[in-house]
């Protein structure tokens, strides 16, 4: 056997090992959303008011941009109180909703319509601006 063979095997198990843990993670973390975008769709670990337009942001309390939006998300629940449901989802304590709704990246809003139809969906920081922007155009006011 020749001395460059067992550095060789060793590289190759290496490459095999790491390839596997990649595939593991990578099905765990990126794998599609359950459910299509289009079919109706409420979270089951909200409350959201059927008939209601709803804005779910999914992300973590641990999270520097989450913690950036839980003031604007607070305040936006008291003034569209009635008019539209705003709900945090912690997907760190609660991978599920993260899984079903193919979330790659938090923070994640998602608005839906009255219908429970996917309106329109955002990843990263989103201010009280842009938020309100997305509720006046579903003809929330």
């Amino acid at each position: 056997m020749s001395q460059n063979s067992k550095p060789m095997r060793t590289l190759f198990l290496g490459l095999i090992i790491l390839l596997a843990l990649f595939g593991m993670v990578r099905s765990q973390f990126f794998s599609g959303p359950a459910e299509s975008a289009a079919s109706p769709a409420q979270p089951e670990t909200t409350s959201s008011t059927p008939g209601r337009v709803t804005m779910i942001d999914l992300g973590a309390t641990s999270c520097i941009p989450c913690k950036m939006m839980a003031p604007i998300l607070e305040e936006l629940k008291k003034e569209y109180a009635g008019k539209a449901d705003i709900i945090f989802i912690d997907v760190w304590k609660d991978p599920a909703p993260a899984k079903k709704y193919g979330i790659r990246a938090i923070p994640t809003q998602i608005f839906f319509d009255s219908e429970g139809r996917e309106f329109f969906r955002h990843t990263g920081f989103m201010d009280k601006k842009q938020i309100i922007e997305v509720l006046s155009r579903m003809g929330v006011s």
